[in-house]
């Protein structure tokens, strides 16, 4: 069972959430259509936030980025210190490229890791404290490029604008690795040898020095938490439709960190854990009522419900799915049996099931440094070297 001190906390966090919750619901309903703001909202005010830092600090450096000009959605990246020499890791600045002077570690390639936050699609933030541990985490565990992404929150913004926000994510990276190979070969010339560097005069504005020099997008995963998985899984189906109109970038895998999948039917653990901790099934319900539009509100929406029939693509066309599930989330029924039918059609689709966890017991912040969230980040990291190792598939789980 938990400990005392989680289920106290537990009944805290409860009291908060079902406060904001309130509190979005009535400014939902006391707000017209024309008084919202179309640009949307990506933290809630009292969400505790960390600011980026470009020097390479415990290992990893990050940076906020801001790539739609007509809406809020932002992206949080963090780049591991393996990329440049030992002798400029700490406390370096870096700006995207090494020196001339730099060994071999120069514009080393890693994979591209695209991580969607939890918090019922109406809060949680990818810069806050939290979510910041955790990319950090997995940055330094699986040697990968985290892009946390900052999508709009409903109510301000309802579905689909989290999962357009998504999508138009991973063409944005799309459209950095073309923009990268272009500047590359019009690279500048030292000493009779040609630099690729990625700041020449050609798309110079327009392209991130980070992605362009170390990012690997056809070595591209993607990673969801809670409700962030809803929109990891979106963008997984999108990237099987679009299909080599997405070259250079190519989705090889996606974690699933206890999806926030829900039906009309109830599930035996939507019954019979219904008051589990931190997230009940009547708060949930409530953030769903948030999220969907009214006119469209239906448990089997398919940005609620992964087992509907008329869901595409066919699931044997889905990437490698991992599915992390707690003991103590009533939610997990619904991803279990999201996970068996991938592998019924014999898609790789592990499960990992963590006895005496609850929902977001690898992420949330009081949790993070317990002994199941430190094992859950180095199972996933240790799963997800299977596809993004360019030497093959020499690890196994």
């Amino acid at each position: 069972m938990p400990t005392l001190a989680v289920k106290l906390y537990s009944i805290f966090f409860k009291l908060n959430k079902k406060h904001q919750l309130y509190n979005l619901r009535i400014q939902t309903e006391s707000s017209s259509l024309q008084d919202r703001n179309p640009f949307g909202t990506t933290c809630r005010p009292d969400e505790a936030v960390m600011a980026s830092n470009p020097t390479f600090i415990d290992g990893v450096a990050t940076k906020d980025i801001h790539i739609n000009p007509s809406s809020c959605l932002t992206l949080r990246i963090f780049l591991p210190n393996t990329v440049v020499e030992s002798s400029l890791a700490d406390a370096h600045v870096y700006k995207g490229y090494a020196p001339v002077t730099a060994g071999r570690n120069r514009h080393k390639k890693l994979p591209v890791m695209l991580q969607f936050h939890g918090g019922g699609f109406v809060s949680g933030s990818n810069d806050s404290v939290a979510n910041d541990a955790f990319c950090r985490r997995i940055a330094k565990l699986c040697d990968v490029i985290v892009v946390a992404v900052g999508y709009r929150l409903a109510p301000e913004s309802r579905y689909p604008a989290s999962f357009e926000d998504g999508l138009n994510v991973l063409n944005w990276i799309k459209k950095q690795a073309n923009l990268a190979q272009l500047g590359n070969r019009h690279g500048k010339r030292l000493d009779g040898i040609r630099e690729k560097h990625v700041f020449d005069e050609f798309g110079v504005s327009m392209l991130e020095p980070w992605l362009a020099a170390h990012g690997d997008p056809s070595r591209c995963v993607l990673l969801g938490v809670s409700s962030g998985a809803n929109i990891s899984d979106f963008v997984a189906r999108k990237a099987v439709e679009a299909g080599k109109l997405l070259d250079p970038v190519k989705v090889v895998a996606q974690v699933l960190m206890y999806p926030f999948f829900m039906g009309s039917v109830s599930t035996n653990s939507e019954i019979k854990l219904s008051n589990s901790y931190f997230y009940n099934k009547a708060m949930c319900l409530q953030a769903w009522k948030l999220f969907l539009p009214e006119k469209e509100f239906n448990l089997d929406h398919p940005a609620a419900n992964p087992l509907i029939p008329e869901r595409g693509p066919p699931l044997k066309h889905m990437p490698p799915t991992l599915t992390v599930v707690a003991e103590h989330d009533w939610m997990r029924d619904r991803a279990i049996a999201y996970s068996e039918e991938l592998r019924k059609v014999n898609v790789d689709a592990p499960l990992l099931d963590y006895k005496d966890a609850v929902h977001e017991f690898a992420t949330l912040d009081i949790l993070l440094q317990t002994p199941q969230a430190l094992a859950c980040a180095e199972d996933i990291s240790i799963w997800v070297k299977k596809y993004i190792s360019i030497r093959g598939h020499e690890f196994s789980y």
